[in-house]
């Protein structure tokens, strides 16, 4: 999955006009990742002053990576952030939710983007990186999870949990087929091949996709919530942009992907079945209606969340991600401390949220913004 906003800057001449003119490019092209360079005071400096836009601000140099599901998010934060804080230097490398929880634990990088939160497996390593606190997981860029088609003729679509995880199985190869009919009563279904798209890398979308069919779809989803896409068939791409420009070009063509993506390439997407059977329309208030029902489950300060798929609002959508943010509780490089709190203060703020949902996320509801602020006021 790859979404940038910012293209990466290199070369002295640019990165000086950078630094005069308190800009960053708008280009949306998912390919580059994201990286941001500001002026003033030395990288090693740890200070922090409020500005007239009411940012915190600190000096510094951070390294992170992770999650290209939030390079539009991080790339517009960057950007904000360091026009109104010269002296702050962030990058944003990208690369995948699991190469940057490596990149974390190897302490390579100051914190990491992951569309899941840390496991058992990983939780170890990057606990030890730490050194004196545990790593946590802050919830931080949510966003809905699109399931988008190419069907002539069609503009509008549900889809039941049920039908879904039977398409993706491949024991649903036609869109004539009776269950498909079943879901759009009178519609007009053309006699057309199914042809299914899925991440061929490890993939948080697939996981939250995967994750939904499990719990909605318990009796015909056998494969359980995994970032790496286990049903057989379909076909294979890399990214998320390369699931939607193969059912952009493909008739007959279905695949998952972030609704950005979706509304970038002019996809229609399907509504779907929540707990209750009752199909629910993609829209960013039925989203963070979902999300508002979410439970932390971590403990302490970490605030890894589970989604209560039993919900049976009409207006709560129940396909969706959050992307985390992997940061040490305590034990973080104190030179790099107060840039760390200034620059996930700014994010998890109003301000950084109300950014969101017009680069094709939505903002974190206020009872879990609320939570983040305060584990991230609390980092040490």
């Amino acid at each position: 999955m790859t979404i940038t906003r910012l293209g990466r800057l290199s070369g002295v001449a640019l990165i000086g006009a950078l630094a005069l003119t308190a800009c960053g490019t708008d280009n949306n092209t998912p390919g580059a990742s994201s990286s941001g360079t500001g002026t003033g005071s030395s990288a090693s400096a740890t200070g922090s002053t409020t500005n007239a836009a009411g940012i915190s601000c600190a000096t510094g140099t951070l390294q992170l990576a992770g999650s290209t599901a939030q390079s539009n998010a991080m790339a517009e934060w960057i950007k904000q952030y360091q026009t109104a804080c010269p002296g702050a230097n962030i990058n944003y490398g990208g690369g995948g939710s699991g190469a940057g929880v490596q990149q974390f634990s190897a302490g390579t990088i100051d914190f990491a983007g992951s569309d899941f939160p840390l496991g058992a497996k990983d939780q170890p390593g990057a606990d030890a990186r730490c050194k004196t606190g545990p790593a946590v997981n802050l919830p931080l860029v949510p966003g809905p999870i699109a399931v988008g088609y190419n069907l002539p003729g069609v503009t509008t679509l549900n889809l039941s949990s049920a039908t879904l995880a039977k398409i993706f199985d491949g024991k649903i190869s036609k869109w004539s087929d009776p269950a498909i009919a079943k879901d759009n009563p009178g519609a007009k279904l053309p006699s057309l091949g199914i042809q299914t798209f899925h991440r061929s890398d490890g993939s948080g979308t697939s996981f939250n996709f995967t994750n939904y069919l499990s719990n909605e779809a318990k009796a015909d989803w056998s494969y359980g919530p995994n970032k790496d896409w286990k049903a057989p068939g379909g076909q294979g791409a890399k990214g998320s942009q390369g699931v939607a420009q193969g059912v952009k070009s493909t008739p007959g063509g279905i695949g998952y992907f972030e609704q950005s993506f979706a509304d970038q390439s002019k996809i229609p997407y399907a509504k779907v079945s929540n707990a209750a059977g009752d199909f629910v329309e993609l829209t960013k208030d039925n989203t963070v209606n979902f999300l508002s029902k979410a439970k932390v489950v971590g403990t302490g300060e970490d605030l890894k969340l589970a989604f209560d798929y039993t919900n049976t609002d009409k207006t709560a959508y129940p396909n969706l991600l959050v992307t985390y943010e992997i940061v040490c509780s305590k034990g973080n490089d104190p030179a790099k401390l107060a840039l760390i709190k200034s620059f996930l203060g700014y994010a998890a703020s109003d301000a950084g949220q109300n950014l969101l949902p017009g680069i094709g996320y939505v903002k974190l509801p206020t009872n879990i913004q609320q939570k983040v602020q305060k584990t991230i006021g609390d980092l040490a």
